[in-house]
C-alpha cells in the first residue's frame, strides 16, 4: 500500500514511478472511506437508540426552564408528561425533585423532595413544609406587597372555582378591582396614579413567576392555576389577618 493514510489526509503525494498504481490505491482509499462512513452511521444510530425519546427530552427542558407546564398553553408537552409520568419521576428523583400533575386544573409542575437525612433531623415542632433548600432551585423571597397581592389573587381564584367549578379556566380580574382590595390592608397612598403604577409593577413581577398573564386590552389579568399550589393557604390567610389587624391598630 503506497500510503493510504497520506492519501486520505492529503499530506503526501505518490512518487512519480508509482503512477501505475494510482487507480488501485485510490480504490483502496474509497473502500476505507466507505468503511469509516458505515461505522460512523452505525455509531450515530446506536447513540440515537440509546438516548431518551425526543418528546421526553423536550418536556424535561420545558420543566427545568419554567418549572411548570400548562395544558392550555402547551397541550402536546402536557400530554407527554401525563403519559410518561413514571419516566419523569425517575429522571427527577436523583436530583431530589419530583413531578406533580394536577389533572383537574391541567398543570404539571416540579416540587422539591425532602431528603431522608433532613427528615431524620427535623422534629415535629420544627417541621415546616416550606423550609427547604436546593442547589438547583432558586427560592424566591417575596416582598410584603408581593405576598399580599398573591393572597388576594388566590382568594379571587378560589372564588372563581367555587362559582364556575374546579378546573374552570379564565379566572380574570381587572386591575382597578385589585387596587381597593390592596388599600384595605396597606392604606391609600393618596395618589391614584401612584397606586396604579404600584399595582401594575407588582403584577408584572408576578407575571415573571407565571402567576398572572399580561393585562389584556381591558386591563384584566388572567390568574394562572399554579397559584392554587403556591405557598400554604394557611400562611396566606395568616398574612391577611395580620395585615388587617395592623391596619386597624393604625387607625386607632
Amino acid at each position: 500500500m503506497p500510503g493510504t493514510f497520506d492519501e486520505l489526509t492529503g499530506t503526501a503525494r505518490l512518487p512519480s514511478d508509482e503512477n501505475v498504481k494510482k487507480h488501485s490505491s485510490k480504490g483502496a482509499t474509497d473502500e476505507v472511506s466507505r468503511t469509516i462512513s458505515c461505522d460512523a452511521d452505525e455509531a450515530i444510530s446506536s447513540t440515537d437508540d440509546a438516548r431518551t425519546a425526543v418528546k421526553v427530552r423536550e418536556a424535561v427542558k420545558e420543566l427545568t426552564r419554567y418549572g411548570l407546564v400548562e395544558a392550555a398553553r402547551k397541550p402536546n408537552l402536557y400530554r407527554v408528561l401525563q403519559n410518561e409520568q413514571k419516566t419523569f419521576t425517575a429522571i427527577l428523583e436523583p436530583l431530589d425533585l419530583d413531578l406533580k400533575i394536577d389533572d383537574v386544573r391541567g398543570i404539571a409542575f416540579v416540587t422539591v423532595l425532602a431528603s431522608d437525612a433532613d427528615a431524620d433531623l427535623v422534629t415535629d415542632e420544627q417541621s415546616d413544609p416550606e423550609d427547604w433548600s436546593h442547589p438547583l432551585v432558586r427560592r424566591q423571597r417575596l416582598t410584603l406587597e408581593q405576598s399580599l397581592l398573591i393572597a388576594i389573587l388566590r382568594q379571587r381564584f378560589v372564588a372563581h372555582e367555587q362559582e364556575a367549578g374546579v378546573g374552570a379556566d379564565q379566572a380574570r380580574v381587572a386591575v382597578d378591582e385589585l387596587i381597593p382590595e390592596f388599600q384595605v390592608y396597606l392604606g391609600d397612598p393618596g395618589s391614584e396614579a401612584k397606586e396604579r403604577n404600584r399595582m401594575l409593577t407588582l403584577l408584572d413581577q408576578l407575571k415573571g413567576h407565571g402567576l398572572v398573564s399580561e393585562p389584556d386590552g381591558h386591563e384584566r389579568v388572567t390568574i394562572r392555576p399554579i397559584i392554587a399550589h403556591l405557598a400554604s393557604p394557611e400562611n396566606l390567610q395568616h398574612l391577611l389577618s395580620w395585615l388587617r389587624k395592623r391596619r386597624e391598630n393604625t387607625k386607632k
